[in-house]
């Protein structure tokens, strides 16, 4: 009896642990060949999320800054030389940065964020006050039950003055760009009677 206790036990410490914000890495920050402070480049001088991030608004990807876009300021303003080596050694060589992603997800999830900003979600929504983050960390686990709190309701989440909800995949390529919620909703998909909404359908972000 104690044996099976002991297992039972253990099984909900482990059930519990795979769900927690440690196992998820929140709050952690990642370590980054220079260091970058979002508060002081966001917050204090209102650097332009998309200057940084060039393809946030098109791309699956957001992207991240290049050797180039970092040293075209830092060359002419607080150029110091040890921190910035490695900058200067990736454009020398013509290699790029290795920054370490803080919200990588796995393969097989398909994310992209050109369709979240069509839809009027802000940056913060996913990666919280990054405008004050000395370190940036993750304020969100990122697993599949968080995104679908929000794929459930999503204008939960949007602004008021955002009506469109665009879709990665097949489904917003059927539909066009900048499709809207009504339009995607009058693909019906069933399953063993029970209908799918659009937005947690497995194919909306599976491979």
């Amino acid at each position: 009896m104690l044996g099976a206790l002991g297992a039972l036990a253990t099984a909900a410490a482990a059930f519990a642990f795979v769900r927690s914000d440690r196992a998820w890495g929140v709050g952690e920050a990642a370590p980054q060949p220079i260091p970058y402070s979002h508060q002081v480049h966001v917050g204090q001088l209102g650097l332009d999320c998309r200057y940084c991030h060039a393809g946030v608004e098109r791309a699956a990807a957001a992207g991240m800054p290049t050797a180039e876009t970092c040293l075209g300021c830092h060359r002419a303003v607080w150029n110091v030389t040890a921190q910035f080596a490695p900058l200067e050694s990736a454009l020398a060589l013509g290699a790029p940065v290795v920054w370490s992603s803080v919200h990588r997800l796995p393969e097989h999830v398909r994310f992209h964020h050109g369709a979240h900003v069509a839809a009027g979600l802000g940056c913060g929504t996913c990666h919280g006050e990054v405008q004050a983050m000395p370190r940036t960390v993750k304020v969100h686990p990122m697993s599949m039950g968080w995104c679908l709190d929000c794929h459930r309701d999503p204008r939960a989440r949007l602004p008021p003055e955002a009506g469109i909800v665009a879709l990665p995949g097949a489904v917003a390529d059927a539909m066009g760009p900048g499709a809207s919620a009504r339009a995607v909703a009058a693909q019906r998909v069933e399953h063993f009677g029970v209908e799918i909404p659009p937005l947690t359908r497995c194919s909306t972000c599976h491979r």
